[in-house]
């Protein structure tokens, strides 16, 4: 099957990039619940099931909301308002969501399943009160199982943006448009999709065109399109296959103790894996008091971020200390 998206002028003036917290929310989760194991995010996947069933969230809102494929609840992912939003930015814009496009996006759901969950008939019946339940389970999620690892995914997303931004200032729109992924294509004022599940029309959305580079989307694209608001694009970004790499180098990892101490730099590089003080202490060798309080230094320096994790904490590393234990930081 293939659809089409036509642009006139206005349209292609008005197409503009974003990165989504929420897309990489439903994304992700979608693969997680996926059988099949995930080639190129097994490493995250690995670390992130277990704290997900711990949690219950594979029986939750989002278990009801995000099937194993076809159609996602638009109101699920709400146009951006700029081009790096916050969760609590798009939180609040689904707690926003009008009972009228909450029901029709359930419809559809409902169409295709057999048996509709007893939380979508809440959130059919009293759409306000079960939105505020879907947001308190997504912000419990994404602190499980994205909060750890966002400033290494976004840095991923925000250089697809800035790349395919100066793809544009070279060789125009159309040529970037060309280049999104193989099942789309540029032809004559029509973006073209083929082995779409649904279609994505001009006549369904408002003017221009919102693209949106996802971790997690890989190795299709999805799209959101409501009557009133830019078609949304949700495509893989450029460079997933290294997003999991150890990104810790020994000859910089030296340069960080001669500043911060050993033991100091040696918690720093452990973290290229989101861990708890228990285990830190463990593949240290270090006693858990004494890693607690070299944690807490890192934190109050801006080196690492915590992120409760039922009864525990994981520590993960910031983009500041991922840029000092870079390779390129080594003497």
């Amino acid at each position: 099957m293939e659809a089409g998206l036509d642009f006139s002028t206005a349209d292609l003036a008005q197409t503009r990039f974003a990165v989504s917290p929420m897309w990489e929310v439903v994304t992700s989760y979608r693969l997680l619940n996926d059988p099949a194991d995930p080639p190129l995010h097994r490493r995250w996947a690995a670390q992130v099931r277990p704290r997900l069933l711990r949690a219950g969230l594979d029986r939750g809102w989002l278990a009801a909301l995000v099937p194993g494929g076809g159609y996602l609840a638009d109101f699920l992912n709400p146009t951006p308002a700029g081009p790096f939003p916050e969760l609590s930015a798009e939180l609040a814009a689904i707690r926003r969501s009008t009972p009228e496009q909450v029901r029709a996006d359930l419809a559809v759901l409902q169409s295709k399943s057999p048996r509709p969950s007893p939380r979508l008939r809440l959130l059919h019946e009293e759409p306000a009160a079960a939105l505020e339940k879907v947001a308190e389970e997504v912000a419990t999620y994404w602190e499980l199982a994205l909060a750890p690892y966002w400033p290494r995914i976004r840095r991923l997303l925000e250089a697809d943006v800035f790349h395919r931004a100066r793809q544009v200032a070279e060789h125009g729109s159309a040529h970037v448009l060309n280049e999104l992924h193989d099942s789309v294509s540029w032809d004559a004022g029509t973006l073209r999709m083929v082995r779409r599940q649904c279609n994505l029309t001009r006549d369904q959305a408002g003017a221009g065109l919102l693209l949106v580079p996802s971790a997690f989307a890989w190795p299709r694209v999805l799209t959101r399109s409501v009557p009133a608001e830019p078609p949304q694009l949700a495509y893989p970004a450029r460079g997933i296959g290294d997003l999991w790499e150890p990104r810790t180098a020994g000859g910089a990892a030296e340069a960080v103790a001669a500043v911060l101490g050993r033991s100091r730099a040696q918690l720093l590089a452990e973290l290229d894996t989101p861990a708890s003080t228990t285990q830190l202490a463990r593949s240290c060798g270090l006693s858990a008091p004494g890693v607690s309080q070299h944690l807490t230094a890192l934190r109050n320096a801006g080196l690492v971020t915590a992120h409760r994790n039922g009864r525990s904490v994981l520590y993960a590393r910031t983009a500041v200390a991922d840029a000092l234990l870079a390779p390129s930081a080594a003497p």
